[in-house]
């Protein structure tokens, strides 16, 4: 239920209206615009009488919610989100730039990494430290160590670091070092998880799953949201489908749709969609003009020895290349990388 108070409604006025939602058993929500306060009730109350809030002082306009997922939703969030991390944002005009290599091999590879990260204008470096692999015998991850590494390697060079988290237990550990959570495809309904993220006080961006619906992601940012943290962002990167001659089929319609049905920033992520590096640069090119809010690219100076997702990674000088082709698209859109 959304709650459009008046104009010229006081402070007190508004926290009364705000009261009586809390005892009727909802759950309120306050965003304050330019020119009036909007209230979005949250509560399973299907028979409920709106004319109780509507007759209230400071209320103009009082209407139901008809979209599952209220808080991740325009209906009473019609702003953008734009998720400030220290000197960087997530959302708005500019085109954020997340590049790494698929896992952390070593502390000279990924300081390497982290060096072509920030001569390429990147802002924020990606590199598993937990990786959960397909097989059990593939390549896992170095753990904690992993995550000293990627610190020490972005600190260095003025980066954000952002890796992802597989499980509960794991959360407080990476805390320390990371600055925005990544939940995997794998974990998009990993309800437990996600709640806990939600108690979180840092950024989390949560890819789509491999077979998830727009409809489907945008719930499993409501379990995020509701339980506290409203810095959370998308990750469209592929999803199944019988095509056999890319890794997944990376849905670029996906990007406006999100746009159009919530508020959140989403990013595109070529690498994972495609799966080969050759499909990177193109998709990667479509993604920016589709009017992703950042971009999520592998790298790796040695692919054909990578331990993990070789395949797909970019090398640093095609990686540069391409980010001078992503400036040109963003600026003729109006946007900037």
């Amino acid at each position: 239920m959304v709650i459009i108070l008046e104009k010229n409604a006081s402070e007190s006025q508004i926290e009364n209206v705000i009261k009586h939602l809390e005892d009727y058993g909802f759950q309120v929500h306050k965003s304050t615009g330019v020119e009036r306060t909007i209230l979005g009730a949250i509560g399973v109350q299907p028979n409920f009488d709106t004319r109780k809030v509507s007759i209230l002082d400071g209320v103009s306009e009082v209407y139901r919610i008809t979209t599952p997922y209220k808080l991740a939703g325009r209906s009473f969030h019609e702003e953008d989100t734009i998720i400030k991390i220290n000197d960087v944002e997530i959302g708005g005009n500019k085109v954020v730039l997340i590049a790494g290599p698929c896992s952390i091999e070593s502390e000279e590879q990924i300081f390497r990494m982290a060096k072509v990260v920030s001569e390429s204008g990147g802002k924020i470096l990606r590199g598993g430290a937990f990786k959960p692999r397909t097989s059990p015998y593939s390549f896992q991850g170095l753990g904690e160590d992993g995550l000293k590494m990627i610190r020490a390697a972005a600190d260095k060079y003025n980066l954000l670091v952002i890796t992802e988290v597989m499980q509960i237990d794991h959360i407080e550990l990476m805390d320390q070092y990371v600055d925005i959570f990544q939940v995997g495809a794998r974990n998009m309904q990993n309800f437990s998880l996600i709640k806990e993220l939600g108690k979180a006080t840092k950024p989390v961006m949560l890819k789509r799953g491999i077979a998830a619906t727009i409809e489907e992601l945008l719930m499993s940012a409501e379990y995020i949201l509701s339980s506290g943290n409203k810095n959370v962002f998308l990750c469209e990167r592929g999803i199944r489908t019988f095509e056999q001659y890319t890794r997944n089929t990376f849905d670029l319609s996906a990007i406006p749709v999100v746009h159009k049905k919530s508020h959140l920033p989403i990013i595109g992520d070529p690498s994972h969609a495609t799966g080969l590096r050759d499909q990177v640069p193109p998709m990667a090119r479509a993604a920016v003009a589709a009017g992703a809010d950042g971009l999520m690219i592998e790298i790796h100076d040695d692919p054909e020895n990578a331990l993990s997702d070789g395949p797909q990674a970019l090398l640093p000088n095609t990686f540069i290349k391409l980010v001078e082709e992503l400036r040109l698209i963003a600026h003729a859109i109006g946007r900037t990388l």
